[in-house]
């Protein structure tokens, strides 16, 4: 038997699932979306599992955009675009299926 923790988790599963319907996105649009349908995640959880995804290859990385503007950190900043990976598996659960049905109308 293996030890330590398994790989799964819930919060990287609800991921796929949202950008199953997204196509491609930002973590920050990503968290947005996340925390209308299960309100219980902080944006530091969310950028954690979308790096752990990254290397467990679930998600890739599909761009990287500057924009520039007025931030509080500076002038620029950088968003970081998620798809889907070769790993990934969606499900399309019905709550998020739902909220981008909802969405749509």
């Amino acid at each position: 038997m293996k030890r330590g923790r398994k790989p799964g988790s819930v919060i990287r599963d609800n991921i796929v699932e949202i950008l199953y319907f997204l196509g491609d996105a930002y973590g920050y649009q990503i968290f947005k979306v996340y925390k209308e349908i299960f309100p219980l995640v902080t944006l530091r959880v969310m950028y954690y599992h979308l790096a752990k995804g990254k290397d467990l290859g679930i998600f890739e990385v599909s761009e990287i955009k500057k924009t520039s503007g007025e931030y509080s950190w500076g002038p620029e900043t950088e968003r970081v675009f998620y798809k889907l990976g070769s790993k990934a598996e969606p499900k399309i659960k019905a709550e998020v299926k739902a909220y981008f049905d909802k969405k749509k109308n």
